[in-house]
C-alpha cells in the first residue's frame, strides 16, 4: 500500500501560490516549487505529464486553502526545472513533459547493475521483461515509460555496455554486455 504524500510546510502557506516579485524570494520559492514537483512525481511513480493536467492537479492546487498556482507560475517552474534538467519537454508545442525524478544516466546505472546481479549479461531482453517483467516487480525501475527506459539503453549502449535490439519492430530489446 502507498503512502500518503507528505506535503511540504509552504503548501500550505497561500504566498506559495502566487511567483513572488523580490529575485532572492523568488529563487528560494523556484526552489521549494521544483523540490515539491520531484518529491511529488517520485512518489507517485509519475514519469510524465500534461501541462494542462498538471495546471489542474492537486500538485498545483491546494483545494484546502482554496489557493492555486496560474498558468503562467505552472510555466515559470516548469522553465525552471528545464534549466535544472529535471525536465524535458517531448512535442515542440511544449504540452507534455517528462520528469527526471531520476536521470537516465542513473536509471541506467540502476538496470545494469540489476542485470549483472541476475546473470543477464550477454543474454538478450526485451524491454517489455525489464519494466514489466516478475524478475523486476521489486525494481525501482518497474513500469518505467518506454521513453525514459530508451534514454537510459541509449546511455549504457554509449558507454558500451548495452546494445539495442530490433528497436522500432517486434520483439524490441537489448543485450547486456
Amino acid at each position: 500500500m502507498m503512502t500518503a504524500f507528505k506535503w511540504p510546510w509552504q503548501y500550505d502557506f497561500p504566498p506559495f501560490f502566487t511567483i513572488q516579485k523580490s529575485l532572492a524570494t523568488k529563487d528560494k520559492q523556484l526552489e521549494a516549487w521544483a523540490r515539491l514537483v520531484i518529491d511529488y512525481a517520485q512518489h507517485n511513480k509519475i514519469y510524465s505529464l500534461d501541462i494542462a493536467e498538471a495546471t489542474t492537479s492537486e500538485l498545483f492546487n491546494n483545494q484546502k486553502l482554496n489557493r492555486r498556482l496560474s498558468t503562467d507560475g505552472v510555466n515559470t517552474i516548469l522553465t525552471y526545472l528545464e534549466q535544472k534538467k529535471l525536465i524535458e519537454f517531448t512535442d515542440s508545442g511544449r504540452t507534455r513533459f517528462h520528469i527526471f525524478w531520476r536521470r537516465p544516466d542513473a536509471w541506467a546505472s540502476k538496470i545494469y547493475d540489476w542485470a549483472v546481479e541476475n546473470a543477464f549479461l550477454n543474454t538478450p531482453l526485451t524491454l517489455y521483461e525489464i519494466t514489466h517483467g516478475d524478475d523486476t516487480a521489486n525494481q525501482s525501475f518497474h513500469n518505467l515509460e518506454r521513453e525514459i527506459l530508451m534514454k537510459a539503453l541509449t546511455c549504457l549502449e554509449e558507454q558500451r555496455r548495452a546494445q539495442l535490439l530490433n528497436i522500432g519492430g517486434e520483439n524490441e530489446g537489448v543485450k547486456f554486455l
